[in-house]
């Protein structure tokens, strides 16, 4: 018995002597490095403050206390900076990004422009869920959902692979809605701009997105929400959801595959094959960021809202996104055209 008890205290400090070990190597790795964090929109752009957000506070949290540094990569709807994560950027966790939520739906409904398969990603953590809402200004000749089955209005897009030009395109072809998109905005903020200026008359946009904008837009008047894309009427809002205008049970399917991206919020990635005590340790750190005051503090003052998700969540969310049944992403993927 004593020569077992011996084994086991052996063993026991065996686990503890590799557990500091790869602690210490953590440490060791991310000493005095600069993290790279890789939005694919421009700078001063709604995920661009979110990483900026982000990044003045992960790096207390990650053993050895990295700096950061953003690095801006638009175009194609966040493609582009995609592809570079997955492709070409550092495989040793020295690489962050923010990744379009939409980029799986997008891939499984044929865009050729992802070379990349979103189960390879290493997914750290989401800051924020949200809703999305089409919303519409006091100058636009449609006012609510039903009119726009009878009245063209005229929306703003931000490029392609992005909700806020794929969800007007999907509703047109699903439902009818009389959607007139107008492309060549490169961001949802630009597309905003050209309501005030009244090039366009809505936009499709997340509610937080919006609010971050403009925090009274939805009391004042700015902004008149024709309907909501959840399943469940969004408090506040006084909006229908769009499940209302669905008249079959496929067109209701396909709406919620479009928009279980929804349920992956603003997602963090690093690259593919990232040590997975490294991915462990970004997890953790950005874990704790979340509950942390000063990092709430500042939160709060720049009017984002903290609901977050994690690494580990969102790489199951990915993981059963993309076993949707064929059927359903084939009727989605028509829609799109």
């Amino acid at each position: 018995m004593k020569a077992k008890a011996i084994a086991a205290l052996g063993l026991m400090a065996a686990l503890v002597a590799n557990v500091q070990a790869k602690a210490d190597a953590i440490e060791d790795f991310y000493k005095g490095r600069q993290i790279k964090a890789i939005v694919g929109n421009p700078a001063g752009s709604d995920y661009d403050n979110w990483m900026r957000l982000l990044t003045r506070h992960w790096g207390r949290f990650i053993p050895g206390k990295p700096t950061f540094v953003v690095m801006n990569m638009p175009g194609a709807g966040q493609i582009i900076a995609a592809n570079h994560v997955a492709n070409i950027a550092d495989r040793d966790g020295s690489v962050v990004a923010f990744t379009e939520r939409a980029l799986p739906y997008l891939l499984l409904t044929g865009d050729k422009n992802i070379r990349f398969d979103p189960r390879d990603l290493n997914f750290l953590g989401s800051p924020e869920q949200t809703n999305r809402t089409c919303v519409v200004n006091k100058s636009s000749p449609v006012q609510s959902a039903e009119e726009l089955f009878q009245k063209e209005l005229v929306i703003g897009g931000a490029g392609a692979g992005t909700s806020v030009t794929n969800t007007p395109i999907l509703l047109r072809n699903l439902l009818g809605m009389k959607f007139k998109l107008i492309e060549g905005y490169g961001s949802a903020d630009a597309v905003i701009l050209a309501m005030e200026r009244g090039e366009v008359n809505a936009i499709c946009q997340t509610v937080g997105g919006l609010l971050r904008g403009e925090p009274e837009g939805f009391k004042s008047g700015k902004y008149k929400p024709l309907f909501t894309m959840e399943h469940d009427p969004v408090p506040g809002l006084n909006a229908p959801t769009i499940y209302q205008y669905t008249k079959t049970k496929e067109q209701a399917d396909v709406i919620s595959f479009y928009d279980s991206s929804l349920e992956l919020g603003r997602p963090v990635i690093t690259t593919p094959g990232v040590p997975a005590e490294r991915v462990k340790a970004l997890r953790a750190a950005f874990d704790a960021m979340m509950v942390d005051k000063d990092f709430l503090a500042e939160a709060h003052k720049l009017g984002f809202d903290i609901t977050p998700r994690s690494g580990e969540k969102l790489q199951e969310i990915v993981k059963e996104l993309m076993a949707t049944k064929p059927e359903i992403i084939a009727r989605a993927a028509e829609m799109m055209r």
